[in-house]
């Protein structure tokens, strides 16, 4: 009787082991990935870099099924002025109040929620930005190469900095601005190389 209670247990937790599912979990190789930034103003504009904190994809069967992505906000780099003080001034204004509040929010995330397959290597990621501390729902397509133990991810996220309460220079909130006005929203391109660092459970 012991022995058949025994075996019943065994079985009660393979079934629920197995409803559990796992997925390959890939973190970001950071030294091969780049984010780069982008802003326009009605005359010029201005890009830079900024560095991914960590990352991760899950995946099963080569479907994306979810992510996680830190941003580190303290690493925004200008790449346009090379005057040295004009470039560090623009880096501090980026870093105020009036644009990402780095010293309050130092870190913005995106969380992968799902993701479908538009062609063969580009897939469509949605997923909700949190920066500032606001949360929003975002769509972007990225091309997607799946190899052993390895991804790598291409694409451009545009997003309204104005949804992030960051409305300086904005014609949405500001009239008068000429050719001071800056442009509502701002572009993310990424390049990102994932290494596979083994098997989670699904949740």
């Amino acid at each position: 009787m012991k022995t058949i209670r025994n075996m019943t247990g065994v079985v009660i937790l393979t079934f629920l082991f197995a409803l559990q599912g796992f997925a390959d979990e890939y973190s970001v190789d950071k030294s091969k990935s780049a984010v780069k930034w982008s802003s326009k103003k009605v005359v010029g504009g201005h890009f830079g870099t900024i560095e991914l904190k960590s990352g991760r994809l899950n995946v099963e069967s080569r479907k994306i099924l979810s992510g996680e992505f830190l941003m580190d906000m303290t690493t925004i780099v200008n790449e346009d002025i090379s005057n040295e003080a004009v470039n560090r001034k623009l880096v501090g204004h980026l870093k105020s109040d009036d644009f990402f509040s780095v010293d309050k929010h130092p870190v913005s995330t995106l969380i992968v929620r799902k993701t479908s397959q538009k062609s063969e290597n580009v897939f469509t990621f949605s997923g909700d930005l949190t920066i500032k501390g606001i949360t929003h729902p975002v769509v972007f397509d990225a091309t997607v190469s799946f190899l052993t133990g390895k991804i790598s991810a291409n694409g451009k996220m545009e997003i309204d900095r104005t949804l992030y309460d960051i409305r300086y220079g904005s014609g949405k909130f500001f009239s008068g601005l000429g050719d001071n006005m800056i442009h509502d929203n701002f572009s993310l391109d990424f390049s990102i190389e994932f290494e596979s660092v083994g098997s989670t459970v699904l949740q």
